[in-house]
């Protein structure tokens, strides 16, 4: 199951205004905007993909063909908000409601998120489940860390200063920004 993100807005966790700020640059000078923006949702992804948390809120579909035998679908996406419909799917494509309560969020929705599945709920023998969540900081969900939007202002002020520099790794002053709130596989 690979959740895949349906909503096309991405609200940056660090503005354009903001990064401006950061880089010192002459607000009449706005040339470069378009690469600061780049800079900015690509350092938001490096974080993210350090973290493993979700930085800019949005919603996502899944799609599972069997219920797990213990009950608890993992979700890769951290922090849930939201289980905005939950619903299985035949071979016609007709989608059918799961009725309240049979599918909820976990207790923890920022360390180990996922979605807790009632054993009442119907068998997915001839349809498969289809669930979309909200997940991420900001919006609805907890703001972004102070230390992880510094993290993305550092990285992206890298990115700005070496233009062209490859390879890019994460300087220890970002690192140490990061290590606080990365989670933890098993």
């Amino acid at each position: 199951m690979i959740p895949i993100r349906v909503d096309a807005a991405i609200v940056e966790p660090v503005t354009l205004a903001e990064m401006r700020r950061h880089l010192r640059l002459d607000p009449d000078m706005t040339a470069e905007d378009a690469l600061v923006e780049s800079l900015i949702a690509s350092a938001r992804a490096m974080v993210e993909l350090a973290t493993r948390r979700v930085l800019a809120p949005g919603r996502y579909r899944m799609m599972l063909t069997a219920w797990p035998a213990d009950g608890f679908v993992p979700l890769p996406l951290s922090p849930l908000v939201a289980l905005a419909s939950a619903g299985s799917v035949d071979a016609t494509g007709t989608v059918t409601a799961f009725a309240s309560g049979l599918v909820r969020l976990g207790a923890d929705t920022v360390e180990a998120p996922g979605l807790v599945v009632s054993p009442a709920i119907p068998s997915l023998a001839q349809a498969a489940a289809l669930i979309e969540v909200d997940a991420g900081h900001g919006g609805a969900g907890p703001p972004v860390p102070p230390g992880l939007t510094q993290a993305i202002r550092l990285i992206a002020a890298h990115g700005f200063e070496h233009r062209g520099d490859l390879p890019v790794t994460l300087p220890p002053m970002v690192e140490a920004l990061i290590a606080p709130h990365r989670r933890m596989r098993l």
